[in-house]
């Protein structure tokens, strides 16, 4: 069974109570938690920075500008916000001349698991790269591995067809959507890391991330993602012939209607995985008071689902501990 789309107009699932105290609630009606994973993750001087945190363990200001040769008005901004999420926590570490780090807090090291699927979906299906992307090794076994998607109640391989998803109680498309506006960067342009451009492509704009999240709905039709995004009619159809020419959607012709529809691609549904653990990250710690805003569920085991990635090699969970990323004689 495809993810559906359920109307907001059937009624809304039942609220959800949150239960993690970690996690710090916004306001009713503002950005949810979707919306505010799409906005960070979505950023691709975000996301390198977190990488070169979580990999090589850097901290300070000085030494994240001279590895990303990033101007001090775009870092100060990142670290800055990052920190204001609660990714980072500012510490002071002189005190002559006063100077701070920026230390990952758990909710910050918990994004490995989005970088992993991240890294695997570029490395297997984008082979254009600035930089070769090295491999990912499960120190448990030894092996380069790849993540795979597991159901964490019952333990099953999860794809995109095996979870039906419903509007949560602070969900909907408007919610979901990041208000900061933002700009897709042209392939060829140097104003970003280029370490992963094909997933900024798909999410690092606001109507491109929705219009991705419409097609995992399972909406089809041009009208249908329309109506869904709210995103003018121009950019939508910018959104799909782009989509399309990056192998992530197809166009495949109604029998009998001549109208055409907008499928996934093998290419498409295997983002899936990097989905599901954005919106589980963001779920665990910017859940809305009202509850979630994406209900999901294991259509085998009928249970809430919740992702965990096992190696696809010993078929152990993965701990961010026991990954790798490197050369395999390398720390």
């Amino acid at each position: 069974m495809s993810l559906r789309v359920q109307a907001e107009r059937e009624g809304r699932p039942r609220v959800v109570t949150p239960t993690n105290t970690e996690a710090s609630g916004i306001p009713g009606g503002g950005e949810n938690s979707d919306a505010i994973a799409l906005g960070l993750i979505g950023d691709e001087w975000n996301l390198t920075i977190v990488r070169l945190a979580i990999l090589e363990g850097v901290r300070r200001y000085k030494d994240f500008r001279d590895r990303l040769g990033i101007a001090n008005s775009v870092l100060t901004a990142r670290l800055r916000h990052l920190t204001e999420v609660g990714v980072f926590d500012r510490a002071q570490y002189s005190e002559a001349p006063r100077r701070y780090e920026y230390v990952l807090t758990r909710r910050g090291r918990d994004l490995w698991k989005v970088l992993l699927t991240v890294w695997a979906w570029e490395a297997e299906w984008v082979p254009e790269h600035t930089e070769t992307l090295p491999s990912a090794y499960h120190t448990e076994c030894g092996s380069p591995f790849s993540p795979v998607m597991r159901c964490r109640i019952c333990g099953d391989p999860v794809g995109l067809r095996d979870v039906h998803a419903a509007i949560g109680p602070s969900g909907g498309f408007k919610r979901s959507t990041p208000r900061v506006p933002t700009r897709r960067r042209p392939a060829a342009s140097s104003s970003g890391p280029g370490l992963v451009p094909q997933t900024i492509e798909l999410i690092g704009n606001r109507w491109s991330a929705a219009a991705l999240a419409a097609a995992l709905f399972g909406a089809r039709r041009f009208t249908d993602i329309l109506t869904l995004t709210g995103a003018p009619p121009a950019i939508v159809a910018d959104r799909l012939r782009t989509f399309c020419q990056m192998g992530v959607l197809e166009t495949v012709t109604r029998p009998g209607s001549g109208r055409a529809e907008y499928r996934l691609t093998d290419k498409g549904r295997a983002f899936f995985p990097h989905v599901m653990m954005m919106l589980e990250w963001g779920d665990r710690w910017f859940r809305a008071p009202e509850g979630p805003a994406t209900l999901l569920t294991h259509v085998a085991c009928g249970r809430e689902f919740h992702p965990v990635l096992h190696c696809s090699v010993c078929g152990y969970q993965l701990h961010g501990t026991c990954v790798r990323v490197g050369p395999e004689d390398g720390a």
